[in-house]
């Protein structure tokens, strides 16, 4: 995967693996995976942060989100207030532990994007997505709906989220 800046000089996920070429969209911006892990940012990661159960991955906590909502606010021209359209991440280096989780998250009102292999072939991500409004609050809730699913299925991570003005048709 590339990074692109988009007119707003973030840069937006451009697809070019496995299956991940048909991604061309505007969502994901790398600034949001930044803010939320605190990387590039000047921020360090907490070491007494919550951890999830399967891995030494940091949660994301509810002022990471707060900030990156803030961030977001000011640095794009996006209605946050509105409906975006949001992806979420599940990582396993087992893709059929991936494909287990598709049809509830489908049946949830998810759209299934892709099931990717990592370039160094060690670690699978599922990517779905859903047109929503989020909170802070609200998406934290969601990420811990989410950090529970991927421990109830035995994954190694739920990875966190993307987000993006939804494209008008």
């Amino acid at each position: 995967m590339t990074a692109t800046p988009n007119e707003y000089g973030l840069a937006l996920i451009v697809g070019g693996e496995a299956g991940a070429a048909s991604m061309l969209r505007f969502t994901a911006i790398v600034l949001t995976v930044a803010l939320v892990l605190g990387a590039g940012c000047g921020q360090k990661t907490n070491a007494s942060a919550p951890r999830t159960p399967h891995s030494k991955q940091v949660m994301i906590t509810l002022q990471d989100l707060e900030d990156m909502f803030a961030n977001m606010r000011s640095q794009t021209k996006w209605e946050l207030d509105g409906e975006m359209l949001w992806g979420y991440f599940f990582t396993d280096s087992d893709p059929k532990k991936l494909e287990r989780i598709v049809e509830p998250l489908t049946n949830g009102g998810y759209r299934f994007v892709s099931i990717y292999e990592t370039d160094d072939k060690r670690t699978h991500f599922l990517h779905v997505e859903r047109v929503e409004k989020h909170t802070p609050q609200t998406l934290h809730a969601r990420n811990a709906e989410f950090y529970k699913l991927a421990e109830t299925f035995g994954l190694e991570s739920y990875d966190g989220m993307d987000v993006g003005p939804v494209e008008k048709k």
